[in-house]
């Protein structure tokens, strides 16, 4: 008899599915302007450090953490203005959470519906799970085309449809009433991934109350604790009951909920820097405008979307990194985004530095 290699053994053992995916890649950047992954530019303010770190001093390792983290729950609850009757599910980063409903709701024939292109995470994760994966393409402006998903809808009865509001990667809110009424035809549960909300100030919170499939997915990643990897999931109680069943235990650490716990205590400093990055944002957008050779779009976001002339992207990002500035190139990922970089806010200093090694390089 003989023995398998172990490329016959990945063959026979490994799904299929598995086996046709690629990796979630992310690039090193040590040694670089990081302006790739939109996280906040700006580190833990220095007053804050010393009462951290002394709350951490309390944190026994050797246990478990809190098994539901109810008071840190109860806390962002609080600050993101829940409604009665509804509460909160953490996870380790949105990420978690996203595999958690697709976890649940996978059932044989089940698909998910996504606009395209939209966060790559909600294809890879319900690929991984077995689910039909069905993308409808985005209007040539950014915006969702209302007909072609309700049409989706009908044919493939979606049990998750995602709609990542301001939508990654193309930076832009969509049409409330467009939403409502993808909302209201869905045959099972929509997720609003409202991950970039401190940047854009419209949120769909206040219709949970008008729609019982309406689920509202934030985290704090861009808000400056990306290190912390927390994410919620705001909807009914009795849906998250459901969801809880599947939930690994102790997934959120003693150190993340002690964190979270006390830069909730501080909100408005994170909602200031925020704000900072938005008023960022409004200069970068004015400068990137000035770059006769490229077209910048409209942003509720902490990133920028920036189209360059046919042939430039891929080598326009090699030279920035070059140069020591990562920048994420979405070229090649989906049509509507041929040709674009898609550029993080970053501090006052970083944009600059970024808008002129993007004029030396387009020379404009």
């Amino acid at each position: 008899m003989n023995t398998p290699s172990r490329a016959e053994r990945i063959e026979g053992l490994v799904r299929p599915q598995i086996r046709a995916l690629n990796a979630y890649h992310v690039p090193p950047a040590t040694g670089l302007l990081k302006l790739d992954a939109m996280e906040n530019p700006h580190p833990w303010p220095g007053d804050l450090e010393a009462p951290w770190l002394e709350r951490l001093r309390g944190v026994q390792l050797n246990r478990y953490p809190l098994p539901q983290a109810d008071e840190l729950a109860a806390a962002l609850a609080r600050q993101a203005g829940v409604p009665p009757g509804f509460g909160l599910l953490l996870g380790n980063g949105s990420d978690e959470l996203i595999q958690l409903l697709d976890i649940c709701l996978a059932r044989p024939a089940a698909s998910v519906l996504l606009p395209a292109p939209s966060f790559s995470m909600y294809g890879l994760i319900a690929r991984v799970l077995g689910l039909e994966v069905v993308e409808v393409p985005l209007r040539a402006d950014f915006g969702l085309d209302v007909p072609a998903m309700l049409a989706a809808m009908q044919q493939h009865r979606p049990a998750l449809t995602y709609l990542s509001c301001p939508n990654n990667p193309t930076a832009n809110l969509f049409a409330a009433a467009d939403l409502r009424a993808l909302i209201a035809a869905a045959p099972g549960l929509v997720v609003v991934d409202e991950a970039y909300f401190p940047f854009a100030g419209r949120s769909v919170l206040p219709w949970l109350l008008e729609f019982d499939q309406l689920l509202v997915l934030r985290t704090l990643s861009k808000v400056g604790l990306a290190g912390l990897r927390l994410g919620y999931l705001i909807g009914h109680r009795d849906w998250l009951r459901e969801f809880d069943k599947a939930r690994l235990p102790y997934n959120i650490s003693s150190l993340t909920q002690i964190s979270a716990q006390f830069a909730l205590e501080h909100a408005d400093r994170l909602a200031a820097e925020a704000a900072r990055i938005r008023e960022d944002r409004a200069v970068l957008l004015q400068a990137l405008a000035g770059i006769s050779s490229a077209t910048v779009y409209p942003s509720d976001t902490n990133f920028v979307l920036l189209r360059l002339s046919p042939g430039q992207a891929s080598r326009v990002h090699g030279a920035l990194r070059e140069a020591g500035i990562l920048v994420k190139n979405v070229h090649g990922s989906h049509p509507v985004l041929a040709e674009c970089l898609r550029l993080t806010v970053g501090t006052a200093a970083e944009n600059r530095a970024l808008v002129t090694a993007l004029r030396t390089q387009l020379q404009d």
